[in-house]
């Protein structure tokens, strides 16, 4: 295509210089080359703070029931079900996620508002990212304490009294 701008070029001006033609695509390609380096890197701190987020998240349930375990095992003794143990912890995490999600919707959208504020054609409202963020933190924090609540349902009662 460069090869039939040239003399066209040269038809109507033959001293206009034709240098570095480009198309439209190459050029907005090579303008946008560096924000979408740091939209690709912001995505993968992002995946890995969720992960770290997982892992502390996961510790410190893990502590926590391992603190409880004579309480739990006090209740299995007592005649509590493995399943309703179970449900208690859960319901503590889902609690403690619900709080979390409603500041971070709260937050989310009052940062929102001050992008919208100073930013042009930029939108602090988007119902799809809110959603898949409050799925991917309910996920996280569900599977973060299943498995510290299933071994607590399961601990056996006389170790857990016999252990403090």
């Amino acid at each position: 295509m460069t090869a039939m701008v040239r003399p066209l070029i040269a038809s109507i001006d033959p001293n206009l210089p034709v240098s570095q033609l480009r198309t439209m695509t190459q050029l907005l390609r090579g303008q946008t080359n560096g924000d979408h380096l740091i939209a690709t890197l912001s995505a993968v701190f992002a995946g890995l703070a969720t992960a770290l987020a997982a892992v502390g998240l996961y510790a410190v349930l893990s502590y926590n029931v391992g603190e409880r375990t004579r309480e739990l095992g006090l209740r299995l003794a007592l005649g509590a079900s493995p399943g309703v143990l179970l449900g208690m912890v859960m319901k503590q995490v889902g609690r403690i996620a619900a709080i979390a999600i409603v500041i971070g919707v709260a937050v989310a959208i009052g940062v929102g508002r001050l992008a919208e504020a100073l930013l042009f054609g930029v939108s602090g409202y988007n119902l799809v990212a809110f959603g898949l963020a409050i799925a991917i933190i309910s996920a996280v924090a569900l599977g973060a304490s299943f498995l510290p609540a299933h071994r607590a349902s399961r601990v056996a009662p006389m170790e857990a009294l016999r252990e403090q």
